[in-house]
């Protein structure tokens, strides 16, 4: 049995996301979860951990459309898919990502104090 390495809460979240590899593009490819640092993606095979990628999650209304834009890492490699960490998010991205997360997510109060851990490590890389 695989031990659980995460260190922040996941959502099952199902969207479409698009894949840029230096040497490949995978489209509408489907989401199965997402955390504040990462997202699984089923049906991609063929890379390994330490590629990197730029990721657009496309998320789709009865009204309006929009695009989150990051950039990804992979991490783990499975034979139904890869996971990515998200190492750059612009900062429109990541507010919707949290918004995301905060309304799909069975325990909003731990996912906060996830989210302050990430911008405190954040700033304290930037000192």
């Amino acid at each position: 049995m695989m031990d659980n390495k995460r260190k922040n809460s996941r959502v099952a979240f199902h969207a479409t996301i698009t894949l840029i590899f230096p040497n490949r593009k995978h489209e509408e490819c489907e989401t199965v979860d997402l955390s504040i640092k990462g997202v699984f993606v089923v049906g991609i095979t063929g890379h390994v951990p330490g590629e990197k990628c730029h990721a657009s999650l496309h998320l789709t209304g009865t009204t309006s459309n929009l695009t989150l834009e990051m950039q990804g890492e992979v991490v783990r490699v499975e034979k139904n898919g890869l996971g990515l960490r998200f190492f750059e998010t612009d900062l429109d991205s990541f507010y919707h990502l949290k918004n995301i997360l905060y309304y799909n997510s069975e325990n909003p109060d731990k996912l906060n104090e996830e989210m302050a851990e990430s911008f405190d490590s954040y700033y304290r890389s930037i000192d």
